[in-house]
C-alpha cells in the first residue's frame, strides 16, 4: 500500500510562497496508524521542521530533499534550482506565467545558489531512510506545489483564502501520488487551519465521492472514492514521520525561494536584512527598506507582499 504524507510551509509569513509538500512511501502495514516518529539519534534528524531547521540554517531540509530525490532517479540534480524542479508538480513555464518579463528575476533568479548539506549528512539521511526501510516503510517519492504571492493575491480576489489555497494544493498532491499507486492510497496531512469539517472546502476532489469517517479538532479523515483515505491530523508533522519529512524537504524549499527575494534587492543595497518572510521585526525592515526600490522599478504590489490574513 502507497501511504502519503503531506504538510504545509508558508501559511502565514508576509511574504514569500506557501509551499506545500508530499512524501509517498510504499508500506506493508495496511494502515498509516502504527506509525510514528521514531526516537533516539534519528528523532535529531526527523521532526517538525519548526524545531529543527530555520531560515538561516537548513542544511537538514535540503539534506532530506537531497536523500529522497536519490530514490527518484533523479540523477541530473546538481543545483538547489535542479532539485526543486525535480519536486515541483509545475513547470517553471507554469510557476512563472504570472510574473511580468521584467520582473521575473525577484522570484525566479538562481544566481548564487548552491547546495549548503555537508555531504556526511546526506549519506546520514539516507541511511536513516534505509531504517524505515527494513520496517517496511520504504520511501519512494517527494512532490510539491508552490503557490507564489501574485497567485495567492488572484485566489483571495476567488474569494478563496489561504486556507482553501492550502487544502486544495494538498488534495492536488493526493491525486498526483494517487496516479503513480497502482491502488488506493492512505494519505495523512497536517491540519489545515482549526477545522474539524473539510467537506464543504476540498476542490480539487469535489466531484468525487466522499464519505466522512472522523470529524473533531484532533483529526478529520475522509474515504474518497477513486483515491482512498485522507486524514488531517493536529501536529502530524511531529508525530508522523512522512509528515516530517514533507515538512523538513517544504522548508527548504521555500527558504530558498524566499532566498531569491532577498538577494534580489540585497544586490542594490547590501544593507537590507536577510529576512525570512514571517511576521517579524527583520521582515518588517525588509519590507519598510526595500520600498524605494521596488517603487522605482514599479515592482506590482500584489507580486511583493501577501494579501491580508484570512
Amino acid at each position: 500500500m502507497l501511504l502519503v504524507g503531506i504538510d504545509e510551509n508558508g501559511l502565514g509569513p508576509r511574504l514569500g510562497p506557501l509551499v506545500v509538500t508530499a512524501v509517498s512511501a510504499e508500506c506493508d502495514t495496511p494502515r498509516a496508524g502504527p506509525w510514528t516518529l521514531p526516537h533516539g539519534a534519528l528523532r535529531a534528524r526527523l521532526d517538525d521542521s519548526k524545531r529543527l531547521i530555520s531560515f538561516r540554517d537548513n542544511a537538514l531540509g535540503e539534506a532530506w530533499a537531497r536523500a529522497i530525490a536519490q530514490r527518484m532517479a533523479a540523477n541530473d540534480v546538481k543545483t538547489p534550482d535542479t532539485l526543486i524542479s525535480a519536486l515541483c508538480l509545475d513547470s517553471a513555464t507554469i510557476l512563472q506565467a504570472p510574473c511580468p518579463p521584467e520582473h521575473a528575476d525577484q522570484c525566479w533568479s538562481t544566481g548564487g545558489e548552491q547546495f549548503c548539506a555537508h555531504p556526511k549528512v546526506v549519506e546520514a539521511i539516507a541511511r536513516d531512510l534505509s531504517v524505515f526501510d527494513a520496517r517496511g516503510l520504504v520511501v519512494t517519492r517527494a512532490a510539491c506545489v508552490i503557490t507564489c504571492v501574485r497567485r495567492l493575491h488572484d485566489e483571495e480576489a476567488k474569494g478563496l483564502s489561504r486556507l482553501h489555497v492550502d487544502l486544495h494544493a494538498m488534495e492536488r498532491l493526493a491525486l498526483d501520488a494517487r496516479f503513480h499507486s497502482r491502488s488506493d492510497i492512505d494519505v495523512t496531512c497536517g491540519k489545515v487551519g482549526g477545522y474539524a469539517r473539510y467537506g464543504g472546502a476540498f476542490g480539487p476532489t469535489r466531484a468525487l465521492d466522499c464519505t466522512p469517517l472522523v470529524e473533531s479538532r484532533e483529526r478529520s479523515e475522509y474515504a474518497i472514492s477513486g483515491l482512498g483515505r485522507i486524514a488531517f491530523v493536529r501536529d502530524a508533522d511531529g508525530s508522523h514521520p512522512l509528515v516530517a519529512m514533507a515538512s523538513l524537504v517544504g522548508k527548504w524549499v521555500r527558504d530558498v525561494l524566499m532566498a531569491r527575494i532577498v538577494r534580489h534587492y540585497r544586490r542594490d543595497d547590501a544593507s537590507l536584512p536577510e529576512a525570512s518572510g514571517y511576521g517579524d521585526v527583520t521582515t518588517s525592515r525588509f519590507i519598510e527598506g526595500s520600498r524605494t526600490r521596488r517603487e522605482a522599478i514599479e515592482m506590482p504590489a500584489a507580486c511583493f507582499e501577501r494579501p491580508g490574513r484570512r
